[in-house]
């Protein structure tokens, strides 16, 4: 199972995130977040074994391409109530274009008890990844957990990332559901504040992840 860190934008803080090895770090570039990385974001100078997500919310598609380029991007997490239709457009799009053939798609979804999963079917064929967070009117980092119990409903290949709320007690517990999770993303529950890591509860989570 692996790890997403997501919401970073302080230099140091990502640079001792970086230092402990996730396999993913997410840099939110969405201006009403509490987490966006601001207009003069500088990208610290990172792995290339750690994956570098962008979240958008509802973009532009210049504002994702220039944004993928600009920071040498390996994922595009689309956060928003983006369809399916502008789902396919990104990634022809992409596919068409030398500096971003390799960049994959993950689209998330809010999920309360009422979800549908039969409606990710269209998205199969775009996009790489789906995300699974707790359905909120705010894009996410509610930093609340649905229930995910819903997930035994989950009728996909597709491999997902697990978000919304979770916390160390949380992550002891995804084994118990024998979900199919590709990776677990970590936010608010490992912070001091907005965008500001905690690295010791993030040493203690990756120690429970080896485990």
């Amino acid at each position: 199972m692996l790890l997403k860190i997501c919401g970073l934008k302080y230099k140091d803080n990502i640079e001792q995130v970086a230092a402990l090895h996730p396999d993913y770090m997410g840099f939110i570039f969405y201006p009403k977040s509490k987490r966006f990385v601001g207009n003069d974001f500088v990208m610290p100078t990172i792995s290339s074994e750690i994956k570098k997500v962008g979240v958008f919310v509802n973009a532009d598609f210049d504002y994702i391409f220039h944004t993928v380029i600009k920071y040498k991007l390996d994922l595009v997490q689309l956060h928003g109530d983006e369809d399916v239709y502008y789902c396919e457009d990104i990634a022809i799009n992409f596919s068409q274009n030398e500096s971003t053939k390799n960049v994959n798609i993950v689209k998330a979804f809010g999920i309360d008890e009422n979800f549908d999963f039969d409606s990710l079917e269209p998205y199969v064929n775009y996009c790489d990844y789906f995300l699974f967070d707790t359905k909120t009117k705010d894009y996410g980092g509610s930093g609340h957990q649905f229930d995910w119990n819903i997930l035994k409903k989950y009728n996909n290949a597709k491999p997902f990332f697990l978000s919304g709320g979770i916390g160390l007690d949380e992550i002891k517990n995804v084994p118990n559901f024998k979900l199919q999770v590709h990776a677990i993303d970590v936010n608010s529950k490992f912070e001091i504040e907005p965008g500001l890591k905690n690295i010791e509860m993030i040493k203690e989570l990756v120690d429970v992840l080896m485990c």
